[in-house]
């Protein structure tokens, strides 16, 4: 089936092909910087994440359906109470909340795509990446919440 995008969608794809490959660096850049290596296979993790996004935007770009399947990798043991000495590292907090403020804010502009999508495929598409971002942010929360990073009272 071949995708006709409307030139609203044609416009949102393109500024969030070019926000996935914000994030792909990001998380790449950030992998190679961070202490704890539990947040550099996190980070790492949510590149190739980041990198179906991208492929799934192009796919609809090209005017091809998206493939939403994308291998998932088991999770690793959970973050909690684990604080491997990541607790004191600053340099690992900086990372995640960085990371975090790009989440909120990729995941917003995903939200604003939903209601702007005429295609049911597009919709279903921006749905499904927006759910991946906001599922990102958990992660990275949990990881910042479980180290002593980010506190909730």
């Amino acid at each position: 089936m071949q995708l006709q995008l409307s030139q609203k969608e044609r416009m949102f794809l393109e500024d969030g092909k070019l926000q996935e490959e914000v994030c792909i660096q990001k998380y790449n850049n950030s992998s190679e910087q961070a202490q704890d290596p539990e947040l550099k296979q996190l980070f790492t993790k949510l590149a190739g994440e980041e990198q179906h996004h991208y492929t799934m935007i192009n796919e609809m770009l090209q005017g091809k359906e998206p493939n939403m399947a994308h291998g998932t990798q088991p999770q690793q043991a959970s973050t909690q109470n684990n604080m491997n000495g990541a607790m004191n590292n600053q340099s690992d907090k900086i990372l995640c909340s960085d990371l975090l403020s790009t989440e909120k804010f990729v995941s917003g502009t995903y939200d604003i795509d939903v209601f702007e999508s005429a295609s049911p495929v597009v919709r279903q598409a921006m749905q499904h990446i927006q759910q991946d971002e906001q599922k990102h942010g958990e992660e990275l929360f949990n990881y910042m919440n479980s180290h002593g990073m980010y506190n909730v009272k």
